[in-house]
């Protein structure tokens, strides 16, 4: 069972879709906290489908439309994303916005631990996530008709500004962390030196590998995504190695000869080489940034609990880290001068 309309979607699809044939089975994926997401299945195949939540939801949040137009542009390109099928903006049809595209079936690593893999396997599977970013980061936005997907510039003051307002519109708790976060980063901004395409949640399990070989073949979720400075999506994968393997995508401590898991240093100068850079510069504003960002997404999963309009049935225990993701990003400013 799932809370769609299965007879007005498959009407809407066999419409808009090529080769569509109903009737529809719908049941809607774990996870997704954000975006809603279902496999929907056909006489015709497997599709997913994305939608923004039922209920009121914060201005420019949840934008489906522009992630099916950033899949629209990249899979052409050859950028290993979904096939994106077609997009309604009809809230009658299922309630609110959502697009169809592409079942891509594969595996996908929940653990950034990677514990049934030998070493070996799991330096390959690192390598293929950081090679895919970086062939992200390689694509000329312009070419591929994205030129103003973004602001130029000033990405991560922009960014400062708009986790700050969107705290502030689901703010429920008095967080001292965040005040002081508020205050420093904006005045501490590093220099962007360029810009490109950013996913946003740049993350294992936020993509699909093919079964018998560490290849990517889909990332996923690009609700996030814009134009801006490629450090962002590189800090925020890296932020992996100062997070706890908890059975999620933390690695702190797990890196090394030993377990196959790059380190840092290994992903940087890999990263390095694919994107022409000399280096990174100095990590902890961008954790620090990184988790100001997560403390805005998960207090805005928190109101939506609050109000009744969580996806996830983990929201509870979600936003149970609210204030540890604070007091973390607080650590990492203070490395960072603050």
């Amino acid at each position: 069972m799932s809370d769609l309309d299965e007879t007005r979607l498959a009407a809407w699809a066999l419409a808009q879709v090529p080769g569509f044939t109903g009737p529809v089975t719908v049941t809607k994926f774990p996870g997704g906290q954000s975006n809603p997401t279902y496999r929907v299945e056909s006489a015709s195949g497997a599709y997913v489908l994305r939608r923004k939540p039922f209920g009121t939801i914060l201005p420019s949040a949840h934008a489906v439309e522009r992630e099916y137009r950033l899949i629209a542009a990249l899979h052409p390109a050859g950028f290993p994303v979904a096939r994106p099928y077609a997009l309604c903006e009809d809230r009658q049809v299922i309630g609110a916005p959502f697009y169809l595209m592409e079942m891509v079936e594969g595996r996908t690593f929940w653990d950034g631990s990677l514990p049934d893999m030998a070493p070996a396997e799991r330096t390959v599977v690192y390598e293929a996530i950081v090679d895919t970013l970086a062939a992200l980061h390689r694509i000329d936005p312009a070419t591929v008709g994205l030129g103003d997907y973004g602001k130029p510039g000033n990405y991560f003051t922009r960014q400062v500004e708009r986790w700050t307002r969107q705290y502030r519109a689901s703010q429920t708790d008095d967080l001292p962390e965040v005040e002081a976060l508020i205050e420093f980063l904006p005045r501490t901004v590093p220099l962007q030196t360029r810009t490109s395409i950013v996913h946003g949640d740049y993350r294992i399990d936020n993509m699909i590998f093919a079964a018998d070989r560490p290849q990517v073949l889909a990332v996923l979720d690009w609700e996030l995504s814009t134009l801006g400075d490629p450090l962002a999506d590189f800090s925020y994968f890296l932020m992996n190695w100062v997070t706890e393997p908890e059975g999620r995508s933390g690695v702190k401590g797990l890196a090394g000869p030993e377990t196959g898991i790059p380190t840092i240093k290994a992903m940087v100068a890999r990263y390095c080489a694919a994107t022409g850079r000399d280096g990174v510069p100095d990590l902890d504003w961008y954790f620090a940034y990184n988790l100001f960002r997560l403390t805005g997404i998960v207090q805005g999963i928190k109101k939506r609990m609050l109000d009744g309009n969580a996806s996830s049935t983990q929201a509870a225990k979600t936003v149970e880290r609210l204030p540890g993701l604070a007091s973390a990003a607080w650590h990492f400013a203070q490395r960072a001068g603050a």
